[in-house]
């Protein structure tokens, strides 16, 4: 069982509970790809804490209400997941910017992109910001971002070039 609490499922958990006070336990678990229990530990925890309120709908079903701290308390944690959101942003931008000074200075105005999701809209937001072209082509080098690390990895035909960006052939 969890020992802290995940803001971000927390954050998910009173976005549901105000959507849905209906909602069952089963049904956000499966929403959050988590296990009941941990649904169960998040909303015992709200509810310690004064953000929700559970009162008995029928027999044996509960409505889960979100209580004006409890909306305070979303709004917080919405404005800390975007901060933190804008942040990670930035500082893949910031990197992928100072990759892209490498590609220039080792004479390429095009890379390929190797990287998935809204990780890959940043770098093609990156490159066409710094006039660098998203190519297909296997004779550019490849802008390969795993997680916060960016590395260019040049063509087989080149050497590595050395500079503060991690760098590889292929």
């Amino acid at each position: 069982m969890e020992t802290s609490p995940d803001p971000n499922r927390e954050m998910v958990l009173l976005e549901q509970i105000e959507f849905d006070p209906d909602v069952t336990q089963a049904s956000l678990a499966a929403q959050l790809g988590v296990a009941v229990g941990t649904v169960n530990w998040h909303l015992k925890r709200l509810i310690a804490k004064g953000y929700v309120k559970v009162k008995r709908a029928q027999r044996r079903k509960l409505r889960y209400i979100i209580t004006p701290e409890g909306i305070a308390f979303r709004a917080r944690l919405t404005v800390s997941y975007i901060e933190q959101s804008l942040h990670l942003y930035r500082l893949v931008r910031e990197r992928v910017r100072n990759a892209l000074v490498e590609v220039k200075r080792a004479g390429f105005s095009g890379v390929r992109i190797y990287a998935e999701g809204d990780i890959a809209d940043i770098c093609r937001l990156t490159c066409y910001e710094q006039g660098i072209s998203v190519l297909e082509s296997e004779e550019v080098p490849v802008l390969d971002v795993r997680g916060l690390k960016v590395i260019i990895r040049l063509p087989e035909s080149l050497g590595a070039i050395r500079t503060g960006v991690e760098i590889k052939e292929t």
